[in-house]
């Protein structure tokens, strides 16, 4: 992974002209908030992320956890997966840019996918009255341990 993706104080220093331009304070608990999310270098959820922050010894409420995740989506900095109806997970926009996802219908593992042609693909579509902003491109199939388990079953069943 590119470690400028996750440069903390290049990403500090737009998330601080965000706040300025929105009126909004310049806390410690936002910037402590994006500086755990940039150590991270991956997806992550807000479990994680106050676990870490708690690891720490720096405490805050996960409701000032998701206010600074949603403040953090605005300013176009973090944005949000739902790869499944119970896993919303988190990533850093620039890091999000460079792959999209393959995810288990069964288990839910998510998998990244690096692919250049799938990546210039998606942004040469145009779509009228509509402004691109970023794309995820979300894969789901079937992961090599869930089908291995299910021909095993089917093993298992026809030989009973």
């Amino acid at each position: 992974m590119t470690p400028d993706l996750y440069d903390f104080e290049k990403m500090k220093a737009r998330f601080s002209r965000y706040l300025i331009e929105k009126g909004m304070r310049k806390t410690t608990e936002r910037f402590m908030i994006l500086d755990h999310i940039c150590r991270i270098q991956g997806h992550f959820d807000v479990e994680m992320l106050h676990k870490q922050l708690d690891d720490d010894h720096f405490h805050v409420s996960r409701a000032s956890i998701y206010n600074t995740i949603e403040t953090l989506m605005d300013a176009h900095i973090v944005i949000r997966h739902q790869f499944t109806a119970q896993l919303v997970q988190y990533e850093l926009h620039d890091a999000a840019a460079t792959h999209h996802h393959a995810i288990c219908s069964y288990c839910g593992a998510v998998k990244e996918i690096k692919d250049e042609r799938l990546s210039d693909g998606v942004s040469r579509l145009r779509t009228p009255r509509f402004t691109y902003e970023y794309h995820s491109l979300y894969v789901y199939g079937i992961c090599s341990k869930c089908k291995f388990r299910i021909a095993h079953r089917s093993k298992k069943s026809v030989a009973t």
